[in-house]
């Protein structure tokens, strides 16, 4: 009899252990883990001196001095993973990070993994072409195009070059830096990303005179904080965090650190605007 009660003790451990919060979680390891990709600037990516850094980052630190303070805890340790774009939303999935970090899409297949927050960034995907080379999609035909391996922008770049009839070798890469070499040595005629990216890719860019960005958008990304799916408790918290930076003027300081002089555009003013939350 005891020994069926210790396995049924254990059972019930297992059990609430597998269906603790995040919030539970925290407070019972004092540790808040920040799963961050290491390749997307100004979003997401580690300093020359391996610091994690960008816009996403901040806000999740944000969100992680939120938590201390919801918790009441007089220390809590903030550790951050890198994470992948292959391997990002099942970290979240697993549980090895408690929050994503990056310049995440919203899509309503992401959401059968994970929850969402309310949005951080609205964004849309562009492309990068040489200066020497093809400046539109027509030009396009029988040529190399790059693009992040993994992300919603792989697919609606074959979906656009599709939907107007050029047919163009798309090669997938596993980081923009790499990209951005294949472009500038003349590997790529183009290389597309998420146009913020691109663009503060050009700017630090020392081949900056051999690339061209281009205006034109092809869709539109709204870009989120991912968090475990069914956990509303902290979902709730995170989502009061962002409300509260919209509603103030530190979103503003935040935006700037990552962006420097460029100012937010007008989608992204009513971004802020719709999602500053009232209590």
């Amino acid at each position: 009899m005891r020994a069926v009660l210790f396995a049924i003790l254990g059972i019930v451990l297992v059990v609430q252990t597998a269906t603790a919060g995040t919030l539970d979680k925290v407070r019972s390891d004092g540790v808040f883990r920040i799963g961050y990709r290491t390749d997307a600037q100004p979003f997401a990516y580690q300093s020359a001196i391996g610091e994690p850094e960008g816009y996403a980052v901040d806000l999740c630190r944000e969100v992680a001095a939120a938590t201390k303070q919801a918790l009441g805890l007089g220390e809590m340790k903030v550790e951050y993973v890198t994470v992948t774009a292959e391997d990002r939303f099942q970290a979240v999935k697993d549980g090895r990070v408690d929050i994503l970090c990056d310049p995440a899409t919203v899509t309503l297949t992401r959401r059968e993994i994970v929850d969402f927050s309310l949005f951080t960034f609205v964004d849309g995907a562009s492309v990068l072409y040489r200066a020497d080379g093809p400046q539109g999609f027509e030009g396009l035909a029988g040529q190399k195009v790059g693009v992040h391996a993994d992300t919603t922008t792989e697919e609606k770049l074959k979906g656009a070059l599709a939907k107007i009839g050029v047919e163009a070798e798309i090669v997938p890469v596993p980081d923009h830096k790499m990209g951005l070499e294949r472009l500038a040595n003349g590997e790529f005629a183009a290389y597309f990303a998420d146009r913020a990216i691109l663009a503060f890719l050009l700017f630090g860019s020392d081949q900056a005179d051999k690339l061209k960005l281009s205006d034109q958008y092809f869709s539109q990304e709204p870009y989120a904080l991912a968090v475990a799916r069914g956990d509303d408790d902290f979902r709730l918290l995170v989502d009061r965090t962002l409300a509260g930076l919209y509603r103030s003027e530190k979103i503003v300081t935040i935006f700037a650190k990552s962006f420097g002089k460029a100012m937010p555009s007008d989608i992204l003013r009513v971004m802020y605007s719709i999602n500053a939350l009232e209590e």
